[in-house]
């Protein structure tokens, strides 16, 4: 499959602007002419690997960030807004989006908030309450990396490193010396529905005796992420200015849980140990003693500049399909927008093997290819009804950068055989699949007399 050029005018335009710079001024910063500089802008020329790095290096601008960031989705989000049904008698064609948000992004990221934010239109989840929603939004647009965090957390468990001993036992010494805080753990009956409780009044941190190590490690650590790492914390939340207060909360609950996760696995330990393992998942669940969903959800974090990984993406559902965790990090996967999911992708396959990855080369109907891991984790405790509570945890990656991981050695990630999947069945417009549950958007459906095919629904094209 070729390579798509990058025509991104636009986005360098404005980062010329925002920089005060003439066009010569920055053409002689790139070391290319004012004239090839001013072709580039004018979405005549697409932008070289050289210029791209150049660009990363001399502006220190996110180059993942190229080409129709502003939209939520990228290139796939903006396509999945406008199948909807209203649009359909305007025949717009697949290219015609591309072209519109290489040569206007800003414009095309305004019609994406207008269309999410239409009741009937709403792009992002059908069940997304608003202010999830908006917190989502404020975690995509720092790609899920909060620099300030991870640099003080890394700082931080240093510190801890050196006072030895295991990070746990470290963490509740801290929390004793320096916040008077002690750690107690209750019996699950006197804690049923609370995993973690801050008793100020007791100066005690009470934890329920279902965590696992991993999980108790990680809430002694969030607690002290509440203390040790405020300030950041709130200048975040307040700079994200949001309209209601239990977005606000939400937000918070996230960076303190973010800081909690980068003191387990500091960035640069971290991002050595990916590198070093082939991001071997069950290993660096070993090495950091953390557990899946810890180390999936870490790794969208690795986005710092300079020393960068893998864009992954992570997804968490349960046995309805449903997303509870949806990270998008810098991957710009439509695979974790909306809650409907394809019920060929092998994400589903996890619950019925727990404790395997189950690893999927999956292709969409773009020719984007995406490799995934997905593993089935338990939550700790019980629904009311006493049923244990289990999710699968997915990552992944665009199969173009995929060779590094160890799981996907040996396979030919353009080329192999690829499961053909779909957004869910109301925006796949595949023909003759025998899974389909209803009839794609905007497509009308077909009724030939004497004929029955493999799916319910015959559909008409374009």
């Amino acid at each position: 499959m070729a390579e798509r050029r990058v025509f991104a005018g636009p986005a360098v335009r404005r980062l010329r602007r925002e920089a005060g710079l003439t066009q010569a001024a920055m053409a002689e910063a790139l070391d290319i002419s004012p004239s090839y500089l001013n072709l580039i802008e004018n979405g005549q020329r697409p932008l070289s690997a050289t210029v791209i790095v150049r660009l990363a290096e001399r502006f220190a601008f996110d180059a993942a960030s190229l080409g129709g960031e502003e939209v939520p989705g990228g290139l796939a989000g903006l396509r999945r807004r406008l199948a909807d049904p209203r649009f359909a008698d305007l025949g717009i064609a697949p290219h015609e989006v591309e072209e519109w948000l290489h040569a206007a992004p800003a414009t095309a990221a305004a019609f994406a908030r207008l269309f999410d934010a239409a009741p009937e239109g709403r792009a992002e989840s059908e069940d997304d309450a608003p202010e999830v929603a908006a917190v989502r939004r404020a975690i995509e647009k720092w790609r899920n990396h909060f620099a300030d965090l991870d640099a003080k957390a890394e700082e931080l468990a240093d510190e801890l490193r050196l006072a030895g001993g295991d990070l746990y036992g470290t963490i509740a010494e801290r929390l004793r010396t320096r916040h008077q805080l002690g750690i107690r753990i209750l019996p699950a009956d006197v804690m049923p529905d609370r995993l973690r409780w801050l008793d100020w009044h007791a100066r005690q941190l009470m934890l329920n005796e279902l965590l696992r190590p991993a999980s108790r490690t990680f809430q002694a650590a969030a607690t002290l992420a509440q203390m040790e790492a405020k300030d950041e914390i709130a200048a975040l939340v307040a700079g994200a200015e949001f309209a209601e207060s239990a977005a606000a909360r939400l937000f918070e609950r996230h960076l303190i849980h973010y800081f909690a996760a980068a003191l387990m696995m500091p960035y640069g330990r971290f991002l050595r140990a990916c590198d070093a393992t082939g991001y071997d998942l069950l290993l660096l669940q070993r090495r950091f003693g953390a557990g899946f969903e810890q180390v999936a959800h870490r790794l969208t974090t690795l986005q710092r500049v300079g020393a960068r990984g893998l864009p992954f993406f992570m997804l968490r559902i349960d046995r309805a399909g449903q997303g509870s965790k949806r990270y998008s990090g810098a991957s710009q996967s439509p695979l974790v927008d909306g809650d409907a999911r394809c019920p060929l992708w092998g994400v589903h396959e996890a619950f019925a093997r727990p404790g395997e990855v189950i690893a999927d080369l999956v292709e969409l109907e773009d020719g984007s290819r995406w490799f995934t891991q997905s593993r089935s984790v338990a939550a700790p405790g019980a629904t009311g009804s006493g049923t244990p509570a289990r999710f699968v945890v997915c990552v992944g990656v665009d199969a173009k950068v995929a060779a590094p991981l160890t799981a996907a050695r040996g396979i030919d990630l353009m080329r192999a055989p690829a499961t053909p999947i779909g957004l869910g069945c109301r925006r796949c417009t595949r023909s003759g699949c025998v899974q389909r549950s209803m009839p794609p958007l905007g497509r009308a459906l077909r009724f030939r007399e004497g004929e029955r095919g493999v799916s319910a629904f015959d559909f008409g094209g374009d």
